[in-house]
């Protein structure tokens, strides 16, 4: 038996346990794998406390109480991926149970998702699409990037990738955050740096890229989207309770507003009654815009790294495993 016991959790990992499960062997951990449908509950986790001495884990709901009745075993919880918000990091500061993630982990192929969805209603490409493969001839109506206005709500690594990406495209740009952001950069991508209202009422695309946080959970209300152009399109590849999805089904079947690109949702994965799934004006898909092999590997890695650490395991035997990896 191994000094230490890890419960894998990760989604993005679970199909490679075949590599990833010799490796922490290798490090003195056995690993234990759960059967996970996209993350665990508080429930689900709580069948494992105390048996566990560090996580690897996805959007798990590691709440306080679940964090407190982990501990004292817990020792760490290495996050595969960016967002900590299903973490109740204040608990685990100060139980002493250290939170780790992979910073800016995904900025090129979610700025990617964005400008892809952005092309895709200004071009109407699926709609051009399924309407031709139904036996339709009809012409809808595109118009070119350099005629719209993109709005980007939080403007830190992928806010930024995303205007910068749409700079390439002649779009005037708008940017709304908390905090200030370089003169520099908005002056080399000419961002105006606007209020949200200001932001709301003008773009013709609004793409949300802030964190979630007590702040941010329902930024997009009703009122919020009432201030939106109806020819205006919402894009969320962030977190899914920044929208408040009552409002926004309502603003979608009123025609307030002219359509939303979700790859993020308050309840994921999406339930099955989901008004979503019926409206024409509306592309959806399942949490997946931070797809790209090359990102993923480096997660892996540096996931497993960043349990180390908190293990306090010394790294010279996985920086040695690692190399070998990488030359295979």
């Amino acid at each position: 038996m191994n000094q230490y016991a890890i419960l894998l959790s990760a989604p993005y990992m679970l199909p490679y346990t075949d590599r990833f499960l010799p490796i922490l062997d290798q490090l003195g951990c056995d690993v234990i794998v759960p059967e996970v449908n996209e993350r665990l509950s508080e429930d689900e986790i709580l069948t494992y406390a105390g048996k566990f001495d560090g996580t690897i884990c996805g959007d798990d709901r590691y709440s306080g109480r679940v964090i407190k009745q982990c501990a004292p075993r817990l020792k760490v919880i290495s996050k595969w991926g960016t967002g900590i918000d299903s973490i109740d990091k204040s608990v685990a500061d100060v139980l002493g149970i250290p939170v780790f993630r992979t910073t800016n982990a995904f900025t090129v192929p979610v700025s990617d998702s964005v400008l892809a969805y952005i092309l895709a209603f200004s071009r109407k490409q699926p709609w051009l699409d399924q309407n031709l493969k139904k036996g339709g001839w009809k012409k809808i109506p595109g118009k070119s990037l350099a005629e719209s206005i993109l709005g980007v709500i939080g403007v830190g690594n992928i806010g930024k990738a995303v205007l910068k990406k749409a700079h390439a495209f002649d779009m005037r740009l708008l940017g709304n955050d908390v905090i200030p952001i370089s003169k520099e950069f908005t002056k080399e991508f000419k961002v105006d740096m606007v209020s949200l209202e200001d932001l709301l009422s003008q773009a013709d695309f609004i793409s949300i890229n802030c964190d979630l946080n007590p702040t941010s959970r329902h930024l997009i209300n009703e009122k919020v989207l009432s201030l939106m152009k109806p020819s205006a399109v919402i894009i969320n590849t962030a977190r899914g309770s920044i929208i408040d999805e009552t409002a926004l089904v309502s603003a979608l079947e009123d025609k307030s507003i002219a359509g939303a690109a979700l790859d993020v949702f308050e309840i994921e994965p999406l339930p099955k009654d989901s008004p979503f799934l019926s409206m024409d004006h509306v592309m959806l898909a399942p949490h997946n815009s931070n797809s790209s092999p090359l990102a993923w590997e480096a997660v892996h890695w540096n996931t497993i790294r960043n349990l180390l650490i908190g293990l306090s395991i010394p790294l010279d035997k996985f920086d040695a495993i690692k190399k070998e990896k990488m030359r295979m």
